[in-house]
């Protein structure tokens, strides 16, 4: 093995040689930066009809829309809507910044700890300036002892609705994050951005499992690896998730919807404490289900008759791709040749797969290029990958251990602000150096990465901030 890693990267050396540096020669390579306006994002796909386009906008209008205790939030939540979480550089996307375009402010989760009389105090993982997260714990902790021998995995939202005005009589206290630091105990979550969803959902489990396939002897040569998550019961492939964990986007916005705000709907009917512990009753006010199909007499939009959860999935479905800066010959010799370095001498594409076609959506658009047959450029393999020691969170979700999560789609990735599961860094650069480390299956490619000089370094990064 050692010997055609050696040779592999001995190729790779004189590939890196080949390839002209498109840019002076600098001192060091940096990352640029979230790019500016236009956002290329937060669009619907092309063609659709007039009724889809309704459903699409009656569902953008819901996405965004706070809730209060009354329509169901809580007794614990991350955020008061879908909007909160997944807004930059457009609704939809991800964990927004007051450094990023558009100027959105700061961190929401920062007003909401108090919002309407609450009584929460802000954790320590979240600043102005930072990004939305939400936290895990890896075992069950019952009065500030962790219980090592039981797995717990879930998301503990951040605040709670005692002390609200909405919500008069509740007592439940926020969890002791500080104390689960201590113990690490701790595991913490950004939001991934959702453009382009609907292509994920409708890539075929060949296509996935083909492209998984490809390239045997350059990803044996590297020790890269990978494999789906497959879902429990149906054994088909999941796909959403830092972890691959969610199988569709049905069950990701109705699964979003019950833990990151509290309010239950039609697949998740029953309010969450803080597991293994219910909520307690003076904290639950509502009839549940909350959310549900609304029997609408006839004459009324038929976009009104599904759920919030149901109009969640077909926003997000419904999602275009984002648009890069510029492709081909429109873009920059910098960003051509930091393309060039990426899949053929780096080869992060081995696990950042460039492309992928989708199959057949027959349900939700007929008119292409709708979510038929479209080249979907995610910049990912779907799969799951050992990202070692470094970055292992400790969590396990369906088939993914503590230390596996399915390659980030980088499309999108130049207006990103927040990088790497736990949003530990802005710093474009340093996310990829993350990736190495003991166990990690990106070491390989890594090390081609530092062979690079600067100015190829920099032709790199120039490429992704094109995405």
């Amino acid at each position: 093995m050692k010997s055609r890693i050696a040779a592999a990267i001995s190729a790779a050396s004189l590939a890196i040689a080949s390839v002209v540096a498109a840019t002076p020669a600098a001192q060091w390579a940096s990352d640029p930066g979230p790019r500016g306006a236009p956002a290329g994002a937060g669009q619907p796909i092309a063609n659709l009809t007039d009724d889809q386009l309704r459903f699409f906008n009656n569902a953008l209008t819901r996405f965004v829309s706070p809730e209060g205790v009354d329509n169901g939030l809580g007794p614990t939540f991350n955020g008061d809507s879908c909007g909160v979480c997944h807004s930059q550089p457009a609704t939809g996307g991800t964990s927004p910044s007051v450094n990023a375009f558009p100027f959105v402010g700061p961190n929401p989760q920062v007003a909401l700890a108090n919002e309407n009389g609450a009584a929460n105090k802000l954790p320590f993982f979240v600043k102005p300036n930072g990004p939305i997260r939400e936290a895990r714990f890896k075992f069950v902790m019952q009065n500030g002892r962790v219980e090592w021998d039981q797995p717990d995995n879930s998301v503990h939202d951040l605040f709670t609705i005692e002390g609200r005005q909405d919500a008069p009589g509740c007592v439940l206290a926020q969890e002791n994050f500080d104390e689960a630091r201590e113990q690490n105990n701790l595991a913490l979550r950004i939001p991934t951005p959702t453009f382009g969803d609907g292509l994920i959902e409708m890539t075929d489990e060949a296509t996935i499992l083909q492209n998984m396939r490809a390239n045997q002897a350059a990803k044996r040569a590297l020790r890269i690896g990978g494999r789906p998550n497959y879902n429990d019961n149906d054994a088909t492939i999941s796909r959403f998730g830092w972890k691959a964990q969610n199988k569709s986007l049905m069950l990701f916005s109705h699964e979003a919807y019950n833990v990151e705000l509290g309010e239950t709907n039609q697949m998740f009917p029953n309010k969450r404490g803080f597991f293994p512990n219910p909520p307690p009753v003076s904290c639950i006010y509502n009839a549940q289900p909350e959310d549900r199909t609304n029997m609408l007499p006839l004459g009324s939009d038929t976009a009104d008759v599904p759920s919030d959860d149901d109009q969640f999935a077909t926003f997000m479905r419904l999602l275009d791709q984002p648009t890069p800066a510029c492709t081909g010959v429109s873009c920059s010799a910098s960003i051509r040749n930091g393309r060039a370095l990426f899949t053929d001498v780096v080869k992060c594409g081995l696990c950042h797969t460039p492309s992928m076609t989708t199959g057949n959506s027959a349900t939700t658009t007929i008119n292409p290029p709708g979510l038929s047959n479209v080249q979907a450029n995610l910049f990912s393999d779907l799969l799951l990958h050992h990202m070692g020691v470094g970055l292992a969170d400790g969590i396990t979700q369906g088939k993914a251990g503590p230390d596996q999560f399915r390659t980030a789609p980088l499309w999108g990735v130049g207006q990103r602000v927040f990088f790497l599961h736990d949003g530990r860094t802005t710093d474009l650069l340093e996310a990829i150096r993350q990736h190495a480390g003991f166990g990690s299956e990106a070491n390989g490619v890594i090390n081609l990465f530092n062979q690079l000089d600067e100015a190829q370094k920099q032709d790199l990064l120039n490429f992704l901030r094109s995405l």
